[in-house]
């Protein structure tokens, strides 16, 4: 299992011109298919007199990868599939990169486009701020009100990040951690007779 994922951190742009067709590329983090219909929908309107804007994304959750490459108009496998290479060179996920064609009046051919279409995502690609996200185990503890000193010390000494705790007679920590560490945590925990439950 990865550790980590890399995303961008804000919109970014690129350009590219060949035979007088020009290739402007935008790059987007996303977290949602939701978020790419929006953005697609946005960028058909500013750029309406556009005559193909081709796409790819990675978007990654819990249990799903959702991989997609449009051309778009264009010929199988020329815009979409450039577009998505970027992406995997750049070992991104959460991304989209659309690519807005004005066509020049000359045609590139298939290795042409494909060109083009790689180094407008490329270029876009090339601007953006790259986050490296750990991947965490969210999980939670009960226990007894009176094993609340020693719990917060386990919790301190793992290094775990807090989310929300509830203070009652039979009290909840919800917390993250790095998933190598959980199981050290959870045969800690158990030495005072606590389970901690992966969410």
């Amino acid at each position: 299992m990865a550790e980590s994922y890399r995303i961008i951190k804000s919109p970014t742009e690129g350009f590219y011109k060949e035979k007088g067709s020009k290739f402007l590329g935008f790059a987007y983090p996303v977290n949602s298919l939701e978020e790419v219909k929006e953005t697609l929908e946005g960028l058909k309107k500013e750029y309406y007199d556009a005559r193909h804007h081709c796409y790819a994304h990675v978007i990654e959750d819990d249990q799903h990868q959702l991989i997609r490459a449009n051309d778009d108009g264009e010929p199988n496998h020329s815009a979409g599939d450039p577009i998505l290479g970027q992406i995997r060179s750049f070992e991104l996920t959460n991304t989209l990169v659309v690519v807005v064609r004005y066509f020049g009046g000359t045609k590139l051919g298939v290795s042409g486009l494909i060109h083009a279409y790689k180094t407008a995502a490329e270029e876009a690609l090339q601007k953006a701020a790259i986050e490296v996200v750990e991947i965490k185990q969210d999980f939670r503890v009960e226990y007894g009100y009176e094993k609340t000193s020693d719990v917060m010390r386990i919790i301190n000494d793992f290094g775990v990040e807090i989310k929300n705790q509830e203070f009652m007679e039979i009290c909840t920590l919800f917390g993250r951690i790095e998933p190598e560490k959980f199981e050290a945590l959870k045969d800690k925990l158990s030495l005072i007779q606590l389970i901690a439950r992966k969410l």
